[in-house]
């Protein structure tokens, strides 16, 4: 989402029992804890009304809550949880900057301060799925509801699915595809290890390239996410060649850009279908 409005927690005060040494975690420390919450205000500005913004006193309360309830060895693993919290608890967040300030830290040295800052958010990603074994409408939707159920996945929305021939010259049965948006907290290797294990819950084999499968599901985009390495390319780097991947993408987002290639989803479906009635 791009929005420039935010509001800004500083200086919370939090005693709470966080180090890698026994007496920290038993005897605590004061710490002091920023925070920016990205989110659109304009709704609220207008109308004067709550509702339409986050309550900064009560995200106050949850990171003060949050950080005593829990031991954190380290100040980095505290900052990566509080942040994912914030975002999960508040669903007009859509990024969180979280610094957390340990100024009685024992460095043994004279110091004014340490501390760790991270920026977190929900990253917007489309996701191409398909079967060509057994039942396959029910591998889709089983997929589906088990990503819609993930705790780090939300506003999950799906494509019609589409009877498709197979691709890639392997003889086999037709498939039955679709295409799915979502937004994530999972990082794109994080998201691809969870797909690939939906693959592998769903029997999936990987006998034969381009070859049958009960499950198929790919990252098209993530966000500004780039990638040409071997087991993660992204964007999905031969989707321009792909019906089965552009016409139920194109449903959810048909002005979606490939920063690659420079084209819309709509535009690439186009080309691509001009091409095929030659």
């Amino acid at each position: 989402m791009d929005c420039k409005d935010s509001i800004k927690i500083k200086g919370l005060e939090v005693y709470a029992g966080h180090g890698v040494f026994a007496k920290e975690n038993k005897e605590g420390q004061m710490f002091l804890i920023d925070a920016v919450l990205f989110t659109d205000i304009r709704k609220a500005g207008l109308s004067d009304d709550l509702s339409y913004s986050t309550d900064y006193g009560e995200v106050c309360h949850f990171i003060s809550q949050f950080f005593r309830q829990q031991p954190f060895f380290l100040i980095e693993a505290a900052s990566e949880q509080l942040a994912m919290e914030i975002l999960l608890a508040f669903p007009l967040i859509f990024e969180v900057e979280v610094r957390i300030h340990k100024p009685h830290a024992p460095i043994g040295l004279p110091f004014s301060d340490v501390s760790v800052e991270i920026r977190r958010g929900w990253k917007k990603a489309y996701l191409g799925i398909g079967s060509n074994m057994g039942d396959k409408k029910r591998y889709l939707e089983e997929a589906i509801g088990k990503i819609g159920n993930h705790r780090k996945i939300r506003n999950v929305e799906c494509a019609e699915m589409i009877t498709t021939a197979p691709y890639g010259g392997v003889k086999q049965d037709d498939f039955l595809n679709s295409a799915i948006g979502l937004e994530t907290l999972l990082t794109p290797y994080e998201l691809l290890a969870f797909l690939q294990e939906l693959e592998g819950e769903a029997g999936r084999e990987r006998l034969i390239h381009w070859g049958p499968r009960t499950l198929d599901l790919d990252i098209l985009f993530y966000q500004d996410f780039l990638s040409d390495a071997p087991d993660l390319t992204v964007p999905h780097p031969d989707m321009e060649n792909r019906m089965f991947v552009l016409e139920p993408l194109s449903q959810l987002c048909p002005y979606y850009l490939n920063p690659v290639t420079g084209k819309c989803v709509k535009q690439m479906l186009m080309e691509l279908s001009k091409e095929m009635e030659k």
